[in-house]
């Protein structure tokens, strides 16, 4: 799948590009875009291009005791972090995840989680992003990730 950057990269097509492009078990996490941030508000100076994605609560995703596995929400974080490098080139480029930092601070149980995806610096060979996972049921924070991506030829 190739796209050419272009003056607008909307939601649709960032929901499409994550029905198409990512692994059969990505995209069985069932997520969802909930926002894509790609033109920087005049009144706010530090802002960076995102996206925001939404992993529905499911028991599938749990380990012992109900809380959500960390395997999930790395995955979460990792495929929020693509559609927001995605979203901030305006188009699709293909990529891969050069390492990945998650540091996990509390739980998510029985509660959708939303991954707020930012990316810190958009290059022509390597992305940086951040990531912050919340939980949807009271919007504080599950974990916080960094990571680095390879931008490929394509």
């Amino acid at each position: 799948m190739q796209t050419q950057p272009d003056a607008e990269f909307g939601i649709t097509d960032a929901r499409r590009i994550l029905g198409e492009v990512f692994a059969p078990w990505v995209q069985d996490l069932d997520l969802s875009v909930e926002r894509i941030e790609h033109a920087q508000p005049a009144d706010a100076p530090d802002w960076q291009p995102g996206a925001l994605l939404r992993m529905p609560f499911s028991e599938r995703l749990c380990r012992n005791g109900g809380v959500v596995c960390g395997q999930a929400l790395m995955a979460l974080a990792d495929t929020a972090m693509v559609i927001a490098i995605l979203a901030a080139n305006r188009g699709y480029r293909p990529m891969t995840t050069v390492d990945q930092t998650t540091h996990f601070m509390r739980a998510a149980s029985s509660s959708d989680v939303l991954a707020d995806a930012r990316v810190v610096r958009l290059g022509r060979t390597m992305s940086f992003g951040r990531v912050t996972l919340l939980s949807a049921s009271d919007n504080k924070p599950i974990a916080m990730v960094s990571s680095a991506f390879a931008m490929l030829p394509g």
